[in-house]
């Protein structure tokens, strides 16, 4: 498993701990932590790091959906959202908001490997997508003119 550079943003500053650790046992470097939608968008932006892990819900401003939302219009770095809640409300925001990964507490070490490489990997796929999309958009200029 390659060692990825993580930002987690959790409000309990409890969970944020159990978080980091297991990250850490996983082999991965949290590079900066957070305990609200603000702070984690602002980290991120500052540290571009392989990925940011974040509650749905966070006291502030922005919540983790709207801070996901910021991040993936923004393209700084693919979210991976962890949260208590299942309900199909929470998924439909998740979907819109443009996260990679939705991972439901409780959760261990086992599940959240995988959750983080696929939310990678479909974040690397996207990536290649829009660089394809915009190769082709200017293709289409040029062919125009």
């Amino acid at each position: 498993m390659t060692r990825r550079r993580i930002v987690i943003a959790e409000d309990e500053p409890l969970a944020r701990l159990d978080l980091g650790q297991m990250l850490e046992n996983l082999g991965h470097e949290v590079v900066g932590q957070a305990g609200d939608g603000r702070t984690a968008v602002d980290l991120a932006r500052e540290l571009i790091p392989d990925l940011v892990i974040m509650d749905i819900k966070m006291p502030g401003e922005i919540d983790g959906l709207g801070a996901a939302g910021l991040l993936a219009e923004e393209r700084v770095a693919p979210v991976l959202l962890l949260t208590a809640y299942s309900d199909q409300e929470f998924i439909d925001g998740a979907r819109d908001a443009g996260v990679m990964g939705y991972l439901v507490k409780p959760y261990g070490e086992n599940q959240l490997a995988p959750a983080i490489e696929v939310a990678l990997a479909r974040f690397g796929e996207f990536s290649t997508l829009q660089k394809e999309l915009g190769s082709t958009k200017e293709a289409l200029i040029t062919r125009k003119i």
